[in-house]
């Protein structure tokens, strides 16, 4: 059942005689947000025109103020988290366009009830997982480098190397657009799913953002220095340990960066390989049927619910689009074949072009249509 935070006015955290209950509050160092309206500087794209009108919201209030300002006059209203999963059209944002940049970081943690950590959705998700590392919350040491706001990380439900971000939620604080009021989900009203939420589906009617605005995450950690089991197998073997072994989480921690950054997958300015929206295909999950008509060596997990998922990765690689594909400034990453990127001066229209030629591509040779992972503002594949 969901709730209203003003209704919960305590951790689920019972502290008794050997239970002390530690507090931390502050926030993870808040970065400089330019004021510009021009999109093409606030997404790792790069791309995208000038919105008509745009805020940063560095408190809550400011955020919901702004949101309902926009909703109220009729406005089209896009909310720009960190800018990591999004590309925007060349024409820019005809509306508004509010930046999330609400931050503030507050703990409660005991040996009894392990870390409970509320955390503004305009945090950077990585300062979080350093902080979580650092104070020795274990869980999220796998999900290091992952461009992004905590408040995204839930909408579409992040992951990598065996994990996601839904493990370790536990509340997400929300505004209710069409209720215009605040609304708080338990772990199990998100409907999590694969690089899914409720947040992710749940649109208003000719909106480029969904009906919930994430205000505030709330987060439950194990406490410890050793990680949560290794999961995938490349990450096991970089840290010498087997499949569902541990390892200190600052270990796991430095080998996923490692990992990531050898895929362009760490934001870093002067590498064209991270000006991109990481992945930009989701991974398929086919029927069982489906699944069969792939070459025999193909990738294949089977899921929970009998059907299979396969590699995006591997499909767009063995239909003939390599490492490095393109001749024009939108090209795939010359580290990931996964990653569609701006070598510069690219164009929103560029990296459609590139997408629906990767896309034609992989279902002419396997009958298999990908799906874009970002979000596509003002254009279409």
């Amino acid at each position: 059942m969901s709730i209203g935070w003003e209704e919960v006015d305590e951790f689920p955290v019972e502290p008794g005689d050997d239970c002390r209950l530690d507090h931390i509050d502050g926030a993870l160092g808040p970065r400089p947000v330019p004021d510009t309206p021009l999109l093409s500087e606030h997404t790792s794209f790069r791309i995208g025109g000038p919105a008509t009108r745009f805020v940063v919201a560095r408190t809550e209030r400011e955020l919901i103020d702004a949101v309902s300002a926009a909703d109220e006059a009729g406005e089209s209203l896009l909310v720009l988290s960190g800018g990591s999963n999004v590309l925007i059209a060349d024409a820019g944002f005809d509306g508004t366009v509010v930046r999330v940049d609400n931050h503030g970081v507050r703990a409660e943690v005991s040996a009894c009830g392990g870390a409970v950590v509320r955390v503004g959705a305009g945090e950077v998700w990585d300062d979080l997982v350093s902080c979580a590392v650092g104070n020795e919350w274990r869980g999220p040491e796998a999900l290091s480098g992952i461009p992004g706001l905590v408040g995204s990380t839930v909408v579409q439900n992040v992951g990598a190397y065996g994990t996601d971000v839904s493990r370790y939620v536990w509340q997400v604080r929300t505004w209710d657009r069409l209720a215009k009021g605040y609304r708080t989900f338990a772990n199990a009203d998100c409907e999590f799913a694969y690089r899914d939420s409720v947040f992710k589906r749940t649109r208003m009617p000719g909106s480029a953002t969904g009906r919930y605005v994430v205000l505030e995450v709330v987060f439950q950690f194990l406490l410890g220095d050793l990680s949560m089991p290794i999961a995938y197998d490349e990450l096991a073997a970089r840290l010498g340990v087997e499949p569902g072994g541990r390892a200190p989480s600052a270990q796991v921690r430095s080998a996923v960066l490692a990992l990531r950054a050898s895929k362009g997958m760490v934001l870093d300015p002067d590498d064209r390989d991270t000006w991109s929206a990481g992945s930009f295909f989701t991974n398929p999950i086919l029927s069982a049927e489906q699944a069969a008509l792939l070459p025999a060596d193909a990738p294949r997990f089977v899921q929970s619910d009998g059907r299979v998922k396969s590699s995006a990765a591997w499909l767009i690689d063995h239909a003939g689009f390599h490492k490095g594909f393109g001749d024009g400034p939108a090209r795939l990453s010359t580290k990931h074949t996964l990653a569609l990127t701006n070598r510069g001066g690219a164009t929103a229209a560029d990296v459609v072009a590139l997408a629906r030629r990767i896309r034609d591509g992989v279902r002419a040779a396997y009958g298999v249509t990908l799906v874009p992972e970002p979000n596509l503002v003002g254009v279409q594949l």
